[in-house]
């Protein structure tokens, strides 16, 4: 390939990635920097590197800040300090700082560091005219051998910052959908866990946030609660669940439009997940029935919920105010005479016909506990 051709590959990955270009640039030229100040480069140099991918050629600079001149005596103290460090080429200590000159009371003391800085006496022999804190660039030579190590050190980079960015887009994408319904394909059991394949990444379902009863059968699909959205060192971790109260929540939302524009409101959501759920609903609207709009025509809304939920059962009760008519709802099958409270000890009395008392309570205690 021409670098023609390279440019316009960089390009198109860029765009089709979402990374923007000038970062991938950026990149490089702090890549190529940091490999010739690793091999070519001195112990007080402050390198840049400039690579232009239009025409593949690359130019390294040592750049440098113009400051006042350091007093002599300071200056020689600099010199000393620089003279006894024995000189390392692969050094990775701190260049030198002069000793900080002595500043008014409440004025920050001054150092003067030789690795990005330049006195003006010096800089004046540069450059002409030069003014203190003015930018001075010197251009520095390439070896030979830096072209293929610079080709190397790009690719790696554009390699590099395309798995980075995914990472960063994947997990930006899925952290906003952390409490919403995903739709995915089981893909595999691995241990107790469940991966599930959204489409570009894996995610994952715990055991503690599984069904128990539910088969989890490769290649089916199912709707997921997305609980949380991590970031890892290998990329963005999804823990999804379907044993999440909020999943049923979220499926009434999306299939019963009362609720999803707030006519209708869900008040409270109690599940034993793979067995059953209650969900109580309230209206501000007196022409509105809740409970009718969440069962729909011969039941046609609340069967689809419960076919997503695999068969678990749903009660739908009306929310009151009043803890007594509440309490009557929320105990529904079964039909309750009177309700007696105990508002100090937050206790509740509920009295019922003797034939309703295995209702009321339910199986293993059930219906008590979700109410």
């Amino acid at each position: 390939m021409d670098q023609a051709a390279i440019a316009e590959a960089v390009k198109q990955i860029c765009d089709e990635k979402g990374i923007p270009f000038e970062s991938v640039i950026e990149t490089i030229n702090a890549a190529l920097a940091a490999a010739y100040r690793k091999d070519f480069g001195e112990k007080n140099q402050n390198i840049e590197a400039k690579f232009n991918l239009e025409t593949g050629t690359i130019e390294v600079f040592d750049v440098k800040t113009v400051v006042e001149d350091l007093p002599a005596e300071e200056l020689a103290a600099l010199e000393a300090q620089a003279a006894e460090e024995k000189p390392a080429k692969h050094a990775k200590e701190k260049p030198a700082e002069a000793p900080a000159t002595e500043a008014p009371e409440g004025e920050e003391k001054r150092r003067f560091n030789p690795k990005t800085e330049l006195q003006l006496s010096d800089a004046v022999k540069v450059k002409k005219g030069v003014a203190v804190g003015e930018e001075i660039r010197t251009q520095l030579e390439l070896p030979g051998d830096f072209g293929r190590m610079a080709a190397q050190t790009a690719k790696q980079v554009i390699t590099q910052k395309l798995r980075e960015t995914e990472r960063e887009t994947l997990f930006a994408e899925y952290k906003q959908k952390e409490g919403e319904i995903i739709v995915g394909t089981v893909q595999r059991r691995e241990g107790r866990a469940v991966l599930v394949d959204l489409g570009r990444i894996t995610a994952v379902i715990p055991p503690d946030e599984q069904i128990e009863d539910e088969s989890y059968v490769p290649g089916n699909h199912l709707k997921f609660y997305i609980v949380a959205v991590n970031s890892t060192t290998k990329g963005p971790e999804i823990l999804l669940s379907r044993s999440h109260p909020a999943i049923v929540k979220k499926l009434f939302s999306l299939e019963i439009p009362e609720i999803a524009n707030g006519t209708v409101e869900i008040k409270g959501v109690a599940r034993e997940a793979g067995s059953r759920s209650k969900i109580a609903v309230w209206t501000g609207e007196e022409n509105i029935d809740p409970i009718g709009s969440c069962i729909g025509q011969r039941g046609a809304r609340i069967q689809t919920i419960i076919s997503e939920l695999k068969g678990e059962k749903v009660d739908i009760v009306k929310w009151n105010e009043d803890p007594k008519e509440f309490i009557s709802n929320a105990l529904s099958p079964a039909r309750i005479n009177r309700v007696e409270l105990n508002e100090d000890n937050r206790v509740a009395k509920a009295f019922v016909d003797e034939n309703q008392l295995s209702l009321a309570i339910g199986k293993g205690g059930q219906n008590v506990r979700l109410a």
